[in-house]
């Protein structure tokens, strides 16, 4: 006879799940809520229409089978849809003209139909006084602006016309109220912020240019460039010469420029650095075609890379600054006294780095 049939033994539950409870899925976790709606304000800043996406998702995983309370439900809903509204660029303005338009002829019809013969219309509402907003931060003068009742637009005010992202980057040069439509608007010309305006808008922004430093001392020369509106920290002191050295900062005010990138003449933007290329009075500047900083050295008698002027043994190569009584060798415990030590532990303490090179 057949054997008897057993029943398939039911599936296990997944790890960690209690008995009876069907296991969560990842887009219902708080990490997923909570992690969406932080994507709402990166993505818009990208794209404003894959933020506004990105807001509905998040709003569904919000509310939809979420333990959470109300009140935090709430109060995360309006949190993301407020991060997507302060990344979200102004309309451009062929739209904002549009809407201006199409609400004026709206406004002229309705009165048309309304009419009474024999009567007159009535005139069009009063617009806010324009309050001046140049000079200030794009950020502030906008929120002012729309506090005011106007609808505020914003456009770049140089020739390059860039998009206009991240108002607290844009300072106000121009403003042009538009107080021929029936809602009042206003239109802002910025630049970035810490560039000058322009003379007229839509103009190349007149930056200044690098003046003539040769031979001004370290001093008067960073002032002067820190004047043009390069801040301090953006302005480095170099050597002239390959084998010389800065001392101590404080202790080269008095050195004097041969050279400085930008050169003369050229444009000093927002974010320029300024290289000035630094020599004593005593020892000049190279000469301007040899170039400097890397190709150019000062006298060095004895080969030893320290330069006459700071060597005390000009003429001894196992003496210099650093080592004054002599350079160690390998094999010595400690330098030889002098020219003549130094040459007797080359010769007594075996073989030397040092020896017929200029490594030392």
């Amino acid at each position: 006879m057949p054997a008897p049939r057993h029943p398939a033994p039911a599936p296990s539950d997944p790890p960690g799940t209690p008995d009876g409870a069907s296991p969560r899925r990842w887009w219902r976790t708080n990490r997923a809520r909570v992690g969406c709606v932080a994507a709402v304000p990166l993505l818009g800043l990208v794209e404003p229409r894959l933020g506004g996406a990105v807001l509905i998702v998040a709003l569904v995983l919000l509310w939809w089978g979420n333990p959470w309370p109300k009140a935090g439900r709430i109060v995360a809903s309006v949190a993301a849809m407020g991060l997507l509204g302060a990344v979200v660029p102004d309309p451009p303005k062929e739209a904002v003209a549009r809407d201006t338009v199409a609400d004026a002829k709206a406004a002229d019809t309705k009165r048309s139909r309304g009419a009474v013969p024999g009567t007159t219309a009535t005139p069009a509402a009063t617009h806010p006084p324009t309050a001046d907003y140049r000079g200030q931060s794009l950020d502030v003068a906008y929120g002012r602006a729309r506090k005011a009742g106007f609808l505020v637009t914003s456009h770049d005010a140089s020739e390059k016309d860039k998009f206009v992202r991240g108002r607290s980057l844009w300072t106000v040069c121009f403003q042009e109220p538009d107080r021929t439509a029936t809602r009042p608007a206003l239109d802002f010309g910025v630049v970035p912020k810490g560039a000058p305006c322009p003379k007229e808008d839509g103009r190349p922004i007149p930056w200044p240019t690098m003046p003539e430093l040769v031979w001004k001392t370290w001093r008067t020369a960073r002032a002067e460039v820190v004047a043009l509106g390069v801040p301090t920290e953006r302005v480095e002191a170099r050597k002239a010469y390959r084998n010389d050295t800065l001392p101590e900062e404080g202790e080269y005010d008095d050195w004097r420029v041969c050279a400085h990138d930008p050169a003369e003449g050229e444009k000093v933007t927002g974010d320029t650095r300024a290289t000035l290329y630094l020599s004593s009075r005593d020892n000049g500047c190279p000469e301007p075609d040899r170039g400097t900083g890397t190709t150019v050295d000062l006298p060095d008698r004895d080969g030893d890379r320290d330069p006459d002027y700071r060597d005390p043994f000009p003429d001894d190569r196992d003496r210099d600054t650093r080592f004054p009584n002599g350079i160690p060798r390998l094999g010595d415990s400690g330098g030889a006294g002098g020219s003549s030590g130094s040459s007797g532990g080359s010769h007594g303490g075996g073989w030397s780095v040092c020896r017929h090179t200029r490594w030392c």
